[in-house]
């Protein structure tokens, strides 16, 4: 009789139980979140477009379907250089590009992607996460409706492509090169004439001749370009991008709608790809590299120190009026500068003496 019992509770207990395992789902189970990601790269773009691909993949596996995110490459929804007023606007709910695109919006934004002969990868996102970079930039955008997150970077690139030998300092006058950002402003002080033209454009402009030289980003990203096709020299070091953060922004009110993990899921699936994208390109870089110089016959040529000790002085000169033009931007620019001068020191005796002896 007892053991006639048990079976019958026990039974009773396990229907039970499978109703909480079937309706279980159904207590969680809400109608997808979907969100529009605009991008400023070529959809699938090795590097910088996949980047964008991997953030909203990571987000709809850490939110198990609950937050789903279509990516949308440059042109689809806005041109490249509008992904900020899209998201601003909320017709797009995130977007992947970087802060010295909309310098337009307020030219202190480009403090948050890269200053030239600046911090490196590491040394700017430990700025951004542990030195108050981050808060800055969030106030910084704050009014436009958007928050941004690193969302990866591509570590020091290369100077560029040229269709001009550089010698000299005056080689760069009356050059027309696509350079965005603070770098541009440099050359314009050298001389020269800074573009800024979107990735898909490049290839075409600069075989054409409507440019002289453009810098991209480095092996991995040109040679998926083609652009040795266009151009007789590759230049190097990255003066003008030193460690370029990407970012996403997202639209201030989608993510307020959405649940506390959900934002944190947002939020840090940012962080993972942030890392992600600065040890894709360190690995990739070097066969890139290697394909340019051995099998397309690419002459790689270092700057001449005197155009890169001008061209310190010009951007020392281009940044302190930066940071001179309005409060916000002074507030970025001191945080930016005394994080410098400390970490200087350390990289110093850290990674630049080990570089130096190994």
């Amino acid at each position: 009789m007892k053991r006639r019992d048990f079976i019958k509770t026990a039974s009773a207990s396990t229907v039970v139980a499978g109703a909480v395992l079937v309706n279980a789902p159904a207590v969680h189970a809400k109608t997808a979140i979907k969100w529009k990601m605009v991008t400023t790269w070529p959809m699938n773009f090795p590097g910088l477009g996949t980047s964008a691909n991997k953030l909203a993949e990571l987000i709809n596996e850490m939110s198990a379907g609950r937050l789903q995110i279509k990516v949308y490459g440059a042109g689809e929804i806005a041109p490249a250089l509008e992904v900020f007023d899209v998201v601003s606007r909320g017709t797009a709910e995130m977007g992947h590009g970087a802060a010295y695109y909309w310098k337009g919006k307020n030219e202190s934004f480009q403090f948050f992607s890269c200053v030239p002969f600046g911090l490196t990868a590491t040394e700017m996102t430990a700025w951004l996460y542990h030195g108050g970079g981050l808060e800055l930039w969030t106030e910084a955008y704050k009014s436009f409706g958007v928050i941004p997150a690193a969302a990866g970077n591509t570590g020091v690139q290369m100077a560029g492509w040229f269709n001009r030998e550089i010698k000299t300092v005056n080689d760069l006058k009356g050059l027309k090169m696509r350079i965005p950002g603070l770098g541009g402003e440099v050359l314009a002080r050298a001389g020269g004439t800074p573009l800024n033209l979107p990735g898909g454009e490049l290839f075409t402009a600069l075989k054409t001749g409507a440019i002289d030289a453009t810098e991209w980003v480095g092996p991995y990203n040109d040679l998926a370009f083609g652009l040795y096709k266009a151009a007789k020299y590759y230049y190097y070091p990255g003066w003008h991008e030193p460690g370029t953060t990407l970012e996403a922004i997202i639209n201030q009110k989608a993510l307020a709608a959405l649940d506390k993990d959900l934002q944190s899921i947002v939020l840090n699936a940012c962080r993972v790809v942030n890392e992600d994208m600065v040890t894709e390109y360190a690995a990739r870089n070097n066969a890139a590299l290697d394909t340019l110089v051995n099998k397309h016959k690419v002459d790689v040529r270092r700057l001449p120190d005197a155009v890169l000790e001008k061209l310190k002085v010009l951007s020392n000169e281009v940044v302190l009026e930066l940071a001179n033009k309005d409060a916000q931007s002074k507030k970025i620019y001191q945080s930016l500068d005394t994080f410098t001068k400390q970490v200087k020191k350390w990289s110093a005796i850290s990674e630049l003496a080990y570089l130096q002896v190994r």
